[in-house]
């Protein structure tokens, strides 16, 4: 039988994407304290930034180091986080308060509090149009701010609760709907909805990360699998086995590795998205509660947040299935690398 060298060469660069996809481990834990719970975090490489949303402030450290440089504060309850190119200005989605939070990343003062839908989550700057999309969990639509001015000059109804955003960077949000089991592909020009994409085996879609070379999206789902997507098509190219009760994803152009946070059993879920089965080949033990995360793409680090936990509160009517107490001065920054 002939062997092509072509042959030989993708299943070596295949055996070592593999192989080095499998040496991580966690380097270090930065403790932050405070109180309360989090959402989601995310790293600002070129300034060595890591703004962790925490309760109603945002903490904002030295990703090379873990020291604290300050924080956002005066907010209701925080969740995501959105940085325009400028280097200059930050945008909060701030879910108690209905608003985006304008803030400046040289002083981290707050700008401007620009009232949105109810409950925005998932927020994201998309550069053609110069704005910002924050996606309200309560009202099921997206506000677009216009960051020239700080003000919402559009409302897009979308067909459930939205979960977290990706922009493609040439005029095209995508985000999760996690009551639909789907993604929704919005024009930023127009402000219009122009496709809704089922997710055959996913439930309760949360997470999205974007591979924006080979137009790929990677959407965490219950149940413990990935979906991964073609942007320009919307079809489905298949599903990733995770772990339980994830809530972020990443994706490293580098390797072609995806990430899944799982927050149930305390692991990182690694894929091989160079090949088409999309295999697991990584699962590592991290902390009960580290759900979220974010990817450092210069340095290749994940950087996830949890806490000890205390016992729930008494169920209710309202909230049958209350979450563990957070103990105060126990919330954390988990840093893994190779």
């Amino acid at each position: 039988m002939r062997v092509h060298q072509g042959a030989v060469a993708a299943t070596i660069l295949s055996l070592a994407v593999a192989a080095g996809a499998q040496n991580y481990h966690i380097v270090d834990h930065w403790k932050i304290g405070g109180q309360g719970g989090w959402d989601y975090l995310l790293s600002d490489d070129a300034a060595h930034r890591l703004y962790v949303t925490h309760n109603s402030r945002v903490e904002v450290l030295d990703s090379s180091t873990g020291k604290v440089i300050g924080a956002v504060t005066g907010l209701k309850s925080t969740h995501g986080v959105a940085l325009n190119p400028d280097g200059k200005t930050g945008y909060i989605s701030d879910g108690a308060g209905n608003a985006i939070v304008v803030f400046s990343r040289t002083d981290l003062s707050v700008q401007a509090t620009v009232a949105a839908g109810t409950n925005p989550d998932g927020i994201a700057y998309e550069p053609t149009t110069k704005t910002v999309w924050a996606f309200n969990g309560r009202s099921k639509n997206v506000s677009v701010m216009n960051t020239a001015s700080n003000t919402v000059d559009a409302t897009v109804p979308l067909p459930g609760k939205p979960e977290f955003p990706q922009a493609d960077g040439h005029g095209a949000v995508f985000v999760n709907i996690e009551d639909k089991n789907a993604i929704v592909k919005l024009d930023a020009a127009s402000r219009k909805l122009v496709a809704t994409w089922p997710l055959e085996g996913c439930e309760s879609p949360s997470g999205m990360a974007i591979d924006r070379v080979k137009h790929r999206l990677f959407s965490v789902c219950d149940g413990g699998k990935m979906a991964i997507v073609d942007y320009e098509t919307g079809k489905l190219l298949g599903l990733a086995a995770i772990g339980d009760s994830p809530d972020a994803a990443g994706f490293d152009q580098m390797p072609g590795v995806a990430f899944s946070s799982n927050g149930g059993d305390g692991t990182l879920s690694v894929v091989d998205a160079t090949k088409a089965g999309f295999a697991t080949v990584q699962t590592l033990k991290t902390a009960r509660g580290a759900r979220t995360m974010t990817l450092d793409a210069l340095t290749g680090r994940v950087y996830l947040v949890t806490a000890q936990f205390g016992a729930p509160p008494a169920a209710t009517a309202a909230a049958p299935r209350p979450r563990p107490s957070v103990l105060p001065d126990s919330f954390e920054v988990i840093v893994v690398g190779k």
